[in-house]
């Protein structure tokens, strides 16, 4: 934790004043970075103030540098951003940015589903398409030496640090090779631009977050990622959950001046869906690779498939189609058993393993979730809860699933999904005559994962 004197000592360097700070609080939220909020006090009144931190040290001056570089050009250029207070190499041993703290909503589900936010919901859209298009009117030599990557490459690196050959994976790199995008002109891209990443008023966006992965490239790539179908949390409507693809377009063109094709947008939103299917497999990798302990990282593990449903669904694979979840009926069955036969697996007493796992799940998703304060305990009772009906849903269904994969392969002629990745990867396997076994795979795994998942509505291409 940073000394709140080092604090005090550099502000009071760049106010030219003596501050005093109060002790920093640590914000939810912030992934990759430490986010800490604090109020300074000088001779002429109080500010609020938020201070972000790269916890790798050394090797994240260079991005911090970018990301203050970043806000204080897109302020320039008409980006509603927080105001840049100070920044540098070094505050408690990390690359830091002291911002102002600006007063607002980030989390989506409140945003579309809040009575405060009805008013601005169906403005958001065009809003985004305008800030985006600020966003690009950047000049890319303002910002120095940004980072600049083909799009596929860094799929394909990102892929083969922290995933296993995924068949999904390697159908959405082969559309997006055979589907070469029109070249737009070289911009400056924000990189996570979405629902979540701005503060929100009833007005409209205040301010928008999360610099860390600006970069050089097709500046269509921010209004790809806006169309994620991530970023919609469970709404229809395809930018954010609360817009249309032709609103988000109408916005960007009304400021840029020129208006992308829907092509253009759906080959980066196939592509950031894509990256979406490999940062929840870098996010899994933290657990499964022992960096740390976490529920939350060994669930999102078995939640990949999500995306990659949501990938089939881009690329017109697959569709959403309800099911019931196989526990309502498991659940059904073993209450009726209950009633007439106390009994447990012998040598034990009733209730079974399966009965207490059920019982444990209910009261951490009821009991527990809904008496805890809203935040992380209250989030992490239902984490919990899901990774036991997750793992109820393997006991009940595995073999009856690993067999039906086994026959799939094998009337495709593979032994394994890295067999069958490995053939579309090298062009063996032509993507029309195996996209039917990817999806019923998918389709399984989201049975036991999230079976509800499968029933969430898509919108089409060209809404």
């Amino acid at each position: 934790m940073t000394d709140r004197s080092e604090i005090q000592a550099r502000l009071s360097r760049v106010w030219g004043e003596p501050v005093t700070v109060t002790v920093p609080s640590t914000m939810p939220g912030g992934a990759s970075r430490q986010t800490m909020r604090f109020t300074a006090e000088t001779g002429g009144g109080t500010r609020d103030l938020v201070l972000r931190r790269d916890p790798s040290g050394p090797d994240g001056v260079v991005a911090m540098e970018n990301e203050a570089r970043a806000m204080v050009a897109a302020a320039a250029a008409g980006v509603p951003v927080p105001e840049v207070v100070d920044s540098g190499p070094s505050l408690g041993g990390h690359p830091y940015i002291v911002m102002s703290h600006i007063v607002g909503e980030t989390i989506p589900r409140r945003l579309l589903r809040d009575e405060e936010y009805a008013a601005v919901r169906s403005a958001l859209a065009v809003e985004f398409g305008g800030i985006a298009a600020r966003i690009h009117s950047i000049p890319v030599a303002d910002l120095g030496s940004l980072p600049r990557q083909d799009p596929i490459d860094a799929l394909r690196a990102l892929s083969d640090r922290y995933d296993t050959p995924r068949p999904a994976v390697e159908l959405g790199i082969r559309w997006l090779r055979d589907h070469p995008r029109a070249e737009a002109p070289d911009a400056v891209v924000h990189g996570d631009l979405r629902n979540g990443n701005a503060i929100v008023g009833p007005e409209g966006i205040r301010a928008v977050l999360d610099w860390e992965l600006v970069h050089r490239g097709d500046p269509i790539e921010d209004l790809g990622w806006l169309c994620v179908k991530a970023w919609r949390f469970g709404a229809a409507l395809p930018v954010g959950g609360f817009g249309t693809r032709a609103q988000l377009l109408d916005g960007y063109e009304r400021v840029a001046g020129w208006r992308p094709s829907d092509e253009q947008l759906h080959w980066w939103e196939v592509y950031g869906t894509l990256r979406w299917v490999l940062i929840c497999r870098q996010q899994a990798a933290v657990y499964l690779e022992g960096r740390r302990n976490s529920l939350e990282h060994a669930v999102i593990g078995r939640r990949v498939c999500e995306a990659e449903f949501d990938l089939l669904l881009a690329l017109g694979l697959t569709r959403p189609g309800a099911v019931r979840d196989p526990l309502a009926t498991a659940d059904t069955v073993a209450a009726e058993a209950a009633g007439t036969a106390a009994t447990g697996r012998a040598p034990h007493d009733a209730p079974d393993a399966d009965r207490l796992l059920a019982v444990v799940a209910d009261s951490l998703q009821k009991d527990l979730g809904e008496s805890l304060p809203a935040g992380s305990p209250r989030f992490m009772a239902r984490v919990a809860a899901n990774a036991i009906r997750i793992a109820r849903r393997e006991i009940l269904l595995g073999a009856e699933l690993e067999d039906r994969h086994r026959r799939r392969l094998g009337r495709l002629g593979f032994a394994s999904d890295a067999d069958l990745a490995s053939a579309i990867r090298s062009g063996a396997a032509e993507p029309a005559e195996v996209a039917w076994a990817v999806a019923e795979t998918v389709h399984d795994k989201l049975l036991v994962a999230n079976p509800s998942y499968l029933g969430h509505p898509d919108s089409p291409k060209g809404e």
